[in-house]
């Protein structure tokens, strides 16, 4: 299925939302949140005062890198609907941008659960007789209505929170220790503490925050200039707050107080119910950000086509600020399933791998814009590659050192996902960098690519003359078996002068494309109009290529045309003199121009110039799946009966010698002529290879006379050798150290 896919517009947020308002304000409420309040103190007491600045420093380093890479791609484009997954999909392509956006919004969802949970369980611990699970459903339930009401209403609901949250935290410094204690350096005694990695697993979303204010990015007024300076400065304010924070903590309560009282926070602050407030406010405020940011990845996932198409109504918004409210009812449907089951030391790890994955790929994305030096690559907010790359590096290295096998998962999970969108053959209107890595990649290679021919690395790169490719498909099909996926194919049209213009030129080339891909051929296409046809295809030999990577194998079908037999010819020794391998190709006179592909027949006459020619197809045909069943027979005509015996032991010591599995046939003359033998000896085979004389003398009455002794025969292939290269070095590999 084909996605032709425009890039939707979204009009000028004029009276949109502001940098503090739209990205600092949900970004550093979304910080200071749920992990703070109730799973800080447990962090400080499982790895104690030095452990828990290891945690704080090396978070916010793997978010700050990510916040850089961010800024990057956000000065360079207008950041619409969707925040990091736009960011994405408009670098490195839709299918990447889904394979992230889809477990990016699961995260965003999931977050909604996991501070609702945190918040119901916060209640709890002040009401014991209060179920933590309904609170939870409660809760959920009113700030998916509020972020239905209004982004703004919500976003100005979280200035109240705000002041809350300073209240708590000024009231946390003001206050005194619960218990005589020194300060502990490395936590509780390793039989009652969990491990490093553990716990920064669990305390790694509290970072996360900056995801709030980058998915806001469709209500931003001017998202360039918000993303970068709103985001910094929540990344700043967090990180001075909880390099504090430890060491209050640490000062007041020993280890296993402070793991086994969530809100020990409470007990000693100046005022103990504005760390309630704090709480609940910092929960509220984290589960709203949430809510508002989800369902705007979701509307941009479906707008994109990304989506099933039943699922397509979730790009659908409401009113002048296009507010995906069905959306948001998607959302919250998953978020109460996870508040249901909700644990947030089990929640919270998941959201950390999902997390980590996204901050991994945007700096991934931002470090192949920067290092390839694209264009159309001009943010205002430069970043050198070498940042990007050690954001990604650190985000994947700590995955794995957090839960291998979870990491494992997660990636698994976005191949799939990008496998399928994959297959779904998604097409965009603003394209990607993909084609900028491989021209980087191409180049490079093309640089270093040697103009001298290297037994141990030759195969054969094939042009096939095709004509109309739907007329001579088997040319195209037997240069398929050769390249393996590994060679080089390309097929050639050649049409008369004036008979077509250059667009129906370019949808020829695209046709033809298509009709490779539905056979599951990769090729390269070339499609040119010329007064002559056999003038113009020895031209495009010549010139066609790039550097040291040229065709060296030319593909072409028997000539059928008696009036143009001496220009075939001619064609066919122009190729001989530049040093390209020709390969024609008589179909036989089966239904099945390849008949049941069980048999393949090589007459042979030893190793040199067209024997290891032939013999390396031979493999390179058998070795392909569609031949894979098929015998290999090497023929050879002698006069002497009595060295039957000797010269097939020769011919099998030369086989082992050269590892390809083959039937040796030796066939005694008898005074029958080559013709006969020929005919009689390769009427049941599929598929048969003969040699070809070089192109001199007379070589049009050569070729008439080749042609009548091969009439009659299965498909055929008279292949002539022509590269300055031992075809039988590429098949017995010498120690050349040795031989010398």
């Amino acid at each position: 299925m084909k996605n032709n896919i425009k890039q939707y517009v979204v009009p000028s947020k004029e009276g949109g939302l502001g940098t503090f308002g739209g990205v600092f304000t949900p970004s550093i409420l979304t910080i200071l949140g749920v992990i703070m309040y109730l799973r800080f103190g447990w962090v400080v007491g499982n790895v104690g005062l030095i452990g828990t600045l290891l945690i704080v420093v090396l978070s916010t380093a793997i978010t700050f890198l990510t916040s850089l890479s961010i800024a990057s791609i956000a000065t360079d484009q207008r950041v619409r609907i969707g925040g990091a997954y736009y960011m994405i999909s408009r670098s490195l392509g839709l299918e990447s941008g889904g394979a992230i956006g889809i477990p990016l919004y699961f995260a965003q969802a999931l977050s909604v659960a996991l501070y609702t949970v945190g918040f119901a369980e916060s209640i709890v611990n002040v009401f014991p007789h209060l179920d933590q699970q309904t609170i939870g459903i409660i809760t959920t339930v009113f700030v998916a209505a509020l972020a239905l009401a209004s982004a703004k209403a919500a976003i100005r609901a979280q200035y109240v929170i705000m002041i809350g949250i300073v209240i708590s935290l000024v009231s946390l410094v003001l206050g005194s220790p619960i218990e005589s204690s020194s300060v502990e350096m490395w936590g509780a005694s390793q039989s009652n503490s969990e491990g490093f990695w553990t716990v920064f697993a669990v305390f790694f979303p509290a970072v996360t925050g900056i995801m709030a204010g980058v998915n806001m990015s469709g209500d931003l007024e001017n998202p360039n200039k918000s993303i970068p300076s709103g985001t910094f400065a929540a990344i700043g304010t967090g990180f001075i707050i909880y390099m504090v924070l430890p060491i209050v903590l640490a000062s007041r309560a020993d280890a296993l107080t402070l793991i086994e009282d969530p809100l020990i926070m409470r007990k000693m602050s100046f005022w103990g119910d504005a760390i309630l407030l704090g709480v609940w406010g910092a929960t509220l405020s984290s589960a709203v950000g949430s809510i508002l940011g989800a369902p705007r990845v979701l509307q941009a996932l479906a707008k994109d086509g990304i989506l099933p198409r039943f699922l397509g109504w979730l790009g659908k918004g409401s009113g002048k600020d296009d507010t995906p409210r069905l959306g948001t009812i998607f959302t919250l449907v998953i978020a109460l399933i996870a508040v249901w089951f909700g644990d947030l030391n089990l929640i919270a790890p998941v959201l950390t791998m999902f997390f980590l994955t996204t901050y991994g790929v945007l700096n991934i994305a931002a470090g192949m814009e920067r290092f390839l030096g694209s264009p159309s690559f001009r943010p205002k907010f430069k970043v050198h590659w070498f940042f990007s790359v050690l954001g990604a590096i650190g985000c994947i290295a700590v995955m794995f050192l957090i839960n291998w096998v979870a990491t494992v998962t997660a990636l698994i999970f976005v191949l799939i996902i990008f496998g399928w969108l994959k297959r779904r053959e998604m097409q965009s209107a603003w394209g990607d960098i993909g084609r900028g890595i491989w021209m980087a990649v191409t180049r490079a290679g093309l640089m270093r690519l040697s103009e001298d021919q290297e037994p141990k690395n030759w195969r054969p790169n094939s042009l096939v003359l095709a004509g109309s490719p739907t007329k001579r498909w088997h040319l195209i099909d037997f240069a398929n078996t050769l390249t393996h996926d590994r060679g080089i194919l390309s097929v050639a049209s050649i049409l008369p002068e004036g008979s077509i213009n250059t667009g129906q030129l370019q949808s020829m080339k695209n046709n033809i494309k298509e009709f490779l891909s539905k056979r599951g051929v990769q090729g390269l296409i070339k499609v040119i109009a010329t007064k002559d046809r056999f003038e113009g295809i020895s031209d495009l030999v010549q010139s066609y290529g790039l550097g040291a990577l040229e065709p060296n194998t030319i593909i072409v079908g028997d000539s059928e045309d008696e009036s143009r037999m001496g220009e075939f010819c001619r064609m066919i020794d122009r190729f001989y003199t530049l040093q390209r391998n020709v390969l024609i190709v008589k179909k036989g006179d089966t239904k099945d121009v390849f008949g049941n592909r069980k048999r393949i027949d090589v007459w042979w006459g030893g190793l040199k110039g067209n024997g290891g020619l032939m013999m390396i197809l031979a493999y390179l045909v058998n070795g392909s799946l569609s031949w894979r069943e098929a015998e290999v027979h090497i023929k050879m005509v002698i006069d002497d009966e009595d060295a039957i015996e000797s010269t097939k032991k020769n011919i099998e010591h030369i086989l082992e010698l050269i590892r390809i599995e083959a039937i040796v046939d030796i066939i005694t003359s008898e005074n029958r002529p080559f013709e006969e033998i020929l005919k009689h000896s390769s009427k049941d085979s599929d598929l048969v290879f003969i040699g070809m004389a070089k192109p001199e003398g007379d070589f049009e009455a050569y070729y008439k006379k080749l042609q009548q002794r091969i009439e009659g025969l299965p498909t055929t292939v008279l292949a002539l050798a022509a590269q300055e290269i031992s075809f039988g070095e590429v098949l017995i590999q010498k120690d050349t150290m040795h031989d010398n």
